[in-house]
């Protein structure tokens, strides 16, 4: 009984550098704390549904298409995410702006800056044929014109997968071993709803597109 409370107290004390007991010898004992581990960032970039999400943005110069550079990091990491995900086969980049000033001007910003995100992707390793870009000026507004905040919420570019390969697996699992066999596997070519439409109106292979029909340039 003696022993076990003598190397519960050690258990105890042990951490706190070198303790001495009564008797003919001394017990130093050492202890270093558990290493403390970095919680892991969230993801700037995943994929969600038919889009590539970003939780940040592509900031651009001033009134401007020419990407800043404080942003070339999130673009490469969106390259990084398109180039591990082979199964996408189409991407539509679409430009977004604010409701002020001219929307004329506005809607080829938008234009412009879509393209400068093409641009970018396949200057770094995404191949032409799988993007294409459109500039929706103030046509699709996510927050209220009316406010700084808002509009800066509606200055933005987004990514809408228009067509992937979808693979659907039958599995049997082992009843034995509980090993997992594959017996049937089929592609599926996925688009999406808009997909055909797009073709008309975005642009191929680096050239800039053209506002969907029926739609107003402008606010």
């Amino acid at each position: 009984m003696r022993t076990w409370l003598v190397i519960s107290t050690v258990a105890l004390c042990g951490c706190g550098g070198p303790v001495v007991f009564q008797g003919q010898s001394t017990l130093p004992v050492t202890g270093n704390p558990p290493p403390v581990v970095a919680a892991k960032p969230p993801p700037r970039v995943e994929i969600r549904d038919n889009k590539i999400e970003i939780h940040d943005k592509i900031q651009f110069d001033y009134d401007k298409a020419t990407i800043k550079p404080e942003s070339f990091g999130l673009m490469n990491e969106i390259a990084s995410v398109i180039v591990k995900n082979p199964q996408i086969k189409k991407i539509r980049i679409e430009g977004n702006a604010s409701a002020e000033g001219n929307a004329q001007h506005n809607q080829k910003l938008s234009e412009d800056r879509a393209h400068s995100v093409l641009k970018y992707l396949t200057e770094h390793g995404i191949a032409t044929g799988e993007l294409s870009s459109i500039g929706y000026g103030t046509d699709h507004p996510i927050a209220d014109n009316a406010t700084e905040a808002g509009r800066e919420q509606n200055r933005r570019v987004e990514f809408v997968i228009l067509e992937e390969d979808v693979t659907h697996k039958k599995v049997e699992v082992d009843a034995q071993t509980g090993a997992e066999k594959v017996v049937d596997e089929k592609h599926e070519v996925v688009r999406a709803a808009d997909a055909d439409a797009s073709k008309q109106n975005a642009s191929k292979s680096g050239t800039k597109g053209q506002a969907p029909a029926g739609k107003k340039k402008g606010g």
